[in-house]
């Protein structure tokens, strides 16, 4: 049987329970990370369908940080997002939220409406990025905690 070009990792993010579905929360291979479906879901917590679109952007962004950061990588590394949405009419806040925590990052990005998500949320990401070099500093970024 052949054999992939590069080793293939999965990425697990600490403190944080494996998924329950039979996939990784990341896949690194030949310096990039691709990243599962993430919800707005703090860690340890139940799933909140009535928190409001806004903080559910800035949730779903942190955790998408936390698995970024576990697979060597970080915000300003996004190569790539796409964003579920149940409301396309919230678009204006979605976006609004994602400009102020990304900055002038600008990845290539795609968000499309579906009609439901897991836990009845409003929102979910899936992302690729760059990993970083071994030794390279990140420098500013935005905090995605911050409102």
């Amino acid at each position: 049987m052949d054999q992939p070009n590069g080793r293939i990792e999965g990425v697990q993010p600490a403190g944080l329970p494996p998924p329950a579905g039979h996939y990784s929360p990341a896949i690194a291979h030949n310096g990039l990370l691709y990243v599962s479906g993430q919800l707005p879901i703090e860690p340890g917590a139940a799933p909140d369908p009535n928190m409001p679109i806004e903080a559910q952007v800035r949730l779903v962004l942190a955790n998408l940080e936390r698995v970024l950061k576990a697979g060597r990588s970080d915000l300003r590394c996004l190569l790539s997002v796409t964003l579920y949405v149940t409301d396309a009419a919230s678009w204006g806040e979605v976006n609004a939220v994602y400009a102020s925590v990304l900055g002038e990052h600008r990845p290539a990005r795609a968000i499309v409406p579906v009609p439901h998500l897991h836990y009845g949320l409003a929102i979910e990401v899936q992302a690729v990025a760059a990993q970083l070099e071994e030794h390279a500093s990140p420098g500013p970024l935005t905090d995605v905690a911050q409102p």
